[in-house]
């Protein structure tokens, strides 16, 4: 495997493991460390997060990574799971990287 796709792939659990202990410390979401799947829906029958789970989750992606989030459009589809809002999180790095 070369470098720059280790660096991806790390890059991307790295992203993982923060959001997901977001969930479990700050939203408190009864999973243990390792243990949410990242393709489940995170409302309705996934994680059952609500509204203002949402918001705080949105708040706290926003701290823990120095970034902002796209207009609620995007965050409806780019948070629909972990995985997918992990997507959202590296192309907002990759957009804040290339802006001036």
């Amino acid at each position: 495997m070369d470098d720059d796709l280790r660096q991806s792939i790390d890059q991307r659990m790295a992203i993982l493991a923060r959001l997901e202990s977001i969930l479990i410390d700050d939203l408190e979401i009864p999973f243990e460390p390792g243990t949410i799947d990242p393709d489940a829906p995170l409302f309705g029958t996934g994680l059952a997060l609500d509204s203002m789970d949402a918001i705080e989750l949105v708040i706290r992606a926003e701290e823990a990574f120095s970034l902002r989030l796209p207009t609620p459009d995007d965050l409806q589809v780019g948070m629909r799971t972990l995985n997918r809002l992990v997507d959202l999180v590296l192309r907002q790095q990759r957009n804040q990287e290339g802006s001036p």
